[in-house]
């Protein structure tokens, strides 16, 4: 069976329960057996176990990250006895969601005392979609009446909205859908995004790559919205019209494991596949690795901003220079890109072939 685990995350009133029905009712056209973790937050503040009732709401938090982990795995038990091909496991929300409902010194109780890593919280899932809140574009629709447990102000959605972006903002698939369009029009952002992943409608995606200063990594260190992941790349003996390769990603010891295979098709577009793999899968595989090519060790800042996701990789033998990144859907390679203030653009190489990864691997830089 082919399991999918993602995460629909947003603000206070994005428009996730009508996204559950829009996304049961498109993917099972598509052959999926779809299945949704129902949101934990909502279950147990509507039963009177909330952050004001328990003793702290470190207490509380940590309750809902075990009942959040506990509601995953069985469904994923269940869900792997099913006589179908395909699984789309639908979280609403994720066990690191919590992150944006709590202070750094609590943050670090709750993982210590479930004995969790950030890392393998966060990228336990294969993509996440955050939906922001109607108070940020939108702020004529935002209402309170639909969610017996949201209680935020407008400012206070906004605010919320934010911390749980940057709670994200790491994972290697993290895609937000804005309100710069009708609700509806949204929705079918979000279905196409989901589709575009799954590889099933639309099935490139357009990678824009930017060669820029090398950048104050203490500036980027002290953003919120951005998070350091260190990356070991190798390339694997493969045919000439396709790379293979394995990734080691993570930091301070806590790493996940992918297989990716990539057709190129030019023009920065390219068809793509992804899997995790066991640790011991990834090292089986280090066997095949492509003797020209040496593995590549970056540094990578990911960065969310003005609701668009860069990824700033610093490579050990560039002092100068960095390559900034950015991954855009069909439906919106025609709409521009906001850079970052701080960062200085060189100029775009997403044609350049010398500044790709396994020209890099090769000894082209």
């Amino acid at each position: 069976m082919e399991i999918t685990k993602i995460v629909i995350t947003g603000g206070p009133c994005a428009g996730k329960s009508t996204a559950m029905s829009w996304i049961q009712n498109y993917f099972t056209k598509l052959g999926y057996k779809v299945l949704f973790v129902p949101e934990t937050a909502t279950e147990l503040i509507s039963g009177g176990v909330a952050p004001w009732t328990c003793g702290t709401n470190a207490e509380y938090q940590k309750c809902q990250v075990a009942l959040q982990i506990f509601k995953e795995k069985t469904f994923l038990q269940g869900g792997s006895t099913m006589p179908y091909d395909k699984l789309l496991l639908v979280c609403d929300r994720g066990a690191l969601d919590n992150k944006a409902y709590m202070n750094d010194e609590e943050f670090a109780y709750v993982l210590d005392c479930l004995k969790l890593n950030e890392v393998e919280l966060r990228d336990e899932y294969d993509a996440v979609f955050h939906m922001v809140t109607a108070a940020k574009g939108a702020e004529q629709f935002y209402t309170l009446e639909n969610n017996g447990a949201r209680i935020e102000t407008v400012d206070e959605a906004v605010a919320l909205d934010d911390r749980i972006i940057a709670a994200w903002t790491g994972h290697p698939h993290l895609r937000i859908i804005d309100n710069d369009t009708d609700f509806e029009a949204k929705l079918r952002r979000l279905i196409g995004e989901i589709a575009a992943f799954l590889g099933v409608e639309g099935p490139y995606e357009t990678k824009r790559r930017f060669l820029i200063d090398y950048p104050d990594v203490a500036t980027l260190e002290a953003m919120k919205n951005c998070r350091r992941v260190e990356i070991i790349q190798t390339y694997l003996k493969s045919d000439s019209d396709t790379e293979i390769r394995v990734r080691q990603r993570g930091i301070d010891g806590h790493y996940i494991y992918f297989e990716t295979k990539r057709r190129l098709l030019g023009g920065g577009k390219r068809i793509e596949s992804e899997r995790r793999l066991t640790k011991d899968e990834y090292l089986r595989l280090l066997m095949e690795a492509d003797p020209d090519c040496r593995p590549i060790r970056k540094t990578r800042y990911c960065l969310t901003y003005k609701n668009q996701y860069f990824e700033i990789d610093l490579y050990p033998f560039f002092t100068d220079r960095a390559v900034m990144e950015i991954e855009i859907t069909a439906e919106h390679e025609n709409e521009p890109i906001v850079f970052p203030d701080f960062v200085a653009v060189r100029g775009e190489i997403t044609d350049d072939p010398s500044y790709n990864n396994a020209a890099i691997a090769k000894g082209a830089r």
